[in-house]
């Protein structure tokens, strides 16, 4: 039986360097790795390049990268709460490539495929596509896109097995899935950590195959970025 597991987010880190590309998963908040973003953050390495939903607020998500000045360039679709972020590419203090959201996840979906590119009608005719080769299909026009190159993939889940084998839940399954083998290494922090069999096969959204190093994560705070709630009557 082949076992994912190691100890604890330190193991699961171990090979982490300055300069190096990671894919982060979940949208908004919800479902990014908290504990590898930690870890990361106590490591104090830098020069990063970050492929990721979103890059969280100020003081929570990628925002704690952010504040240190880890992070040299993001690669999103969404960056709309964060202070820092807008300070910092306003000033040219980090490079920011924004991409529309549907091909952010089909480029890590090429990725976790062995695709090298894909053609996308998404930013046909705007800036986004400006530099790149586009091509007709069937009358309408799609612009190149190359697959993600990727170091590491930081990915949270609700369930996982110690084969890797992995269940999301709710929102997180929009980017976590599709980075899950997107990069020469994923690294996975779940829940509940349970053993090798016990997942039900129908409901494995994710297989083992995709995934390198599993970890038990440790107090996940599960913020909400805009609390709205309906007023009182």
């Amino acid at each position: 039986m082949i076992r994912k597991t190691v100890p604890n987010v330190t193991e699961a880190l171990v090979g982490v360097k300055n300069d190096m590309t990671f894919m982060l998963g979940g949208f908004g908040l919800c479902g990014i790795p908290e504990n590898s973003i930690a870890e990361l953050v106590k490591l104090n390495i830098s020069g990063l390049t970050c492929i990721s939903n979103n890059a969280g607020v100020d003081d929570f998500g990628l925002g704690l990268l952010l504040q240190k000045k880890q992070i040299n360039k993001m690669i999103s679709s969404y960056v709309g709460e964060n202070d820092e972020f807008e300070r910092q590419m306003l000033s040219g203090e980090l490079d920011v490539e924004l991409i529309p959201q549907g091909t952010l996840a089909e480029r890590c979906r090429a990725a976790q495929g062995g695709f090298p590119a894909i053609y996308t009608p998404a930013g046909y005719g705007t800036e986004v596509a400006e530099g790149k080769e586009t091509r007709e299909f069937n009358g309408k026009m799609y612009v190149l896109e190359h697959a993600f190159k990727a170091d590491f993939a930081f990915i949270k889940a609700w369930k996982g097995d110690e084969a890797g084998n992995l269940i999301f839940k709710g929102t997180s399954r929009n980017f976590n899935p599709c980075m899950c083998g997107a990069a020469k290494i994923t690294v996975v922090e779940v829940e509940e950590l349970v053993p090798a069999g016990t997942l039900d096969p129908d409901h494995i959204h994710i297989p083992g195959i995709f995934v390198q190093r599993i970890f038990q994560g440790e107090r996940f705070e599960k913020r909400i970025e805009q609390r709205t709630v309906r007023k009182r009557e």
